[in-house]
């Protein structure tokens, strides 16, 4: 009888249901679903109606903050100017973004239209209206978002969106070169500065001398360079940048507050410009290649420095190459394998390029079927890959992506 009763019992033993994700303290599962991918937040509210309160949580939020760093995410666009083949009339396309966790690309879900994305920090996307101008903040997880107020008494055109640091702080760059000026909004006192003028930096070695750069054009007057191309076209060298990248630049922070961040950007005939944030200095670097020399050049920051992409062709080949500027010289630390680069030959393609850690995604677009894609590059160990491609509404895929921004999706940024 005792042996059955203790048969009984060990039957009843093995039956219990194992401890599950139900069982755990609300405080246990937010630090839980904290570790998942930031993709799975979208998800996860839908399991249950515990689940999606511990989603809406304080507390849950402040478990994602302490996860200390999330697989970067690449978000592009297609040119905005797309006509409509059965319409006139211009359509967005739809934007995606590649899960760099997930392997993945998928759409994108925070995208306000008419507004352009120009840059992005802290988990969070900068957006501007390119008829007023306003910007707006947003976290694209959670969908909040916040309007800065616009700088007061602002002079001069244009140039470049800065985005960096935590709290969040925004500069943007304005004037022509050799007079350029910032004005810059910080989140932690939801004020901007008053404008103030950049100073050149004394001459970088290896960069056109000050003679140098009024004879070629220094912003004042008309500095296009003509040229007969190897078809005999004729090409000029001042920049012509998609919407989605006309403002962009690429800030490299030398200390995680962001306190010694210096802003790249393209000038509109092709150099890079080094913009310290904090001194209010700007040096205009070397060209890589004479301005003659058809190319087409993106900059780009990751793992802290900065990098120029330049794609171009010599001698019937074609090659994209990744420059750091070093030493007062730029010298090669990256390039993409010949197999992958034939076939941009002869295919006038340009690169727009971003980067996140030490990884870099160059966004290769051309008019030619076939003479583009995405490739995912890591400077450290030189390698490349191609990214897949997404199917267009025809079946065809698509190759026109301009890569605009990358960012570190956090749930718990605050706009």
């Amino acid at each position: 009888m005792a042996a059955t009763l203790d048969g009984a019992a060990g039957c009843r033993k093995r039956k219990r249901a194992a401890p599950g994700l139900a069982d755990l303290h609300d405080d246990m599962l937010e630090r839980v679903l904290a570790r998942l991918p930031p993709a799975s937040y979208f998800r996860l509210r839908g399991v249950s109606r515990r689940w999606r309160a511990a989603a809406e949580s304080r507390s849950f939020r402040a478990a994602c903050a302490r996860v200390t760093a999330r697989d970067p995410w690449f978000l592009m666009l297609e040119d905005s100017d797309h006509q409509d083949q059965d319409q006139d009339e211009r359509r967005p396309r739809p934007a995606a973004v590649f899960d760099s966790a997930e392997r993945a690309l998928a759409r994108w879900r925070g995208a306000p239209v008419p507004l352009q994305p120009v840059a992005a920090a802290s988990g969070l996307v900068l957006y501007r209206d390119p008829s007023t101008g306003g910007l707006t903040v947003v976290n694209p997880l959670t969908g909040a978002s916040r309007a800065l107020p616009p700088p007061a008494r602002v002079a001069g055109a244009l140039q470049a969106v800065a985005m960096y640091g935590s709290p969040y702080r925004v500069v943007l760059i304005l004037g022509e070169l050799p007079e350029l000026s910032t004005v810059a909004y910080d989140s932690s006192t939801n004020a901007w500065s008053e404008q103030a003028a950049l100073s050149r930096k004394p001459e970088v070695e290896g960069a056109p001398s000050r003679e140098r750069v009024a004879e070629v054009g220094d912003g004042d007057g008309d500095d296009t360079v003509y040229f007969l191309s190897k078809s005999g076209d004729v090409v000029a060298s001042t920049m012509q940048r998609s919407a989605s990248r006309q403002y962009s630049s690429a800030v490299a922070c030398g200390g995680c507050g962001g306190g010694d961040a210096v802003a790249y950007f393209l000038s509109r005939s092709g150099t890079v410009v080094a913009c310290d944030l904090a001194r209010r200095a700007f040096a205009e670097l070397p060209r890589i290649l004479p301005a003659y020399h058809e190319h087409s050049i993106d900059v780009v920051a990751c793992g802290g420095a900065a990098y120029a992409v330049v794609l171009s062709e010599f001698l019937d080949a074609a090659s994209l190459r990744v420059w750091e500027f070093a030493g007062g010289a730029w010298r090669q630390v990256a390039a993409m394998p010949p197999a992958m680069a034939h076939g941009f030959r002869g295919a006038k393609a340009d690169v727009n390029c971003v980067g996140h850690g030490g990884r870099l995604m160059v966004c290769v677009s051309s008019s030619s079927a076939g003479a583009g894609g995405c490739f995912l590059c890591d400077v450290g160990t030189n390698r490349w890959e191609e990214l897949p491609r997404r199917a267009a509404g025809d079946g065809d895929a698509t190759t026109g992506f301009v890569s605009a921004l990358s960012f570190e999706p956090r749930i718990e940024a605050a706009v």
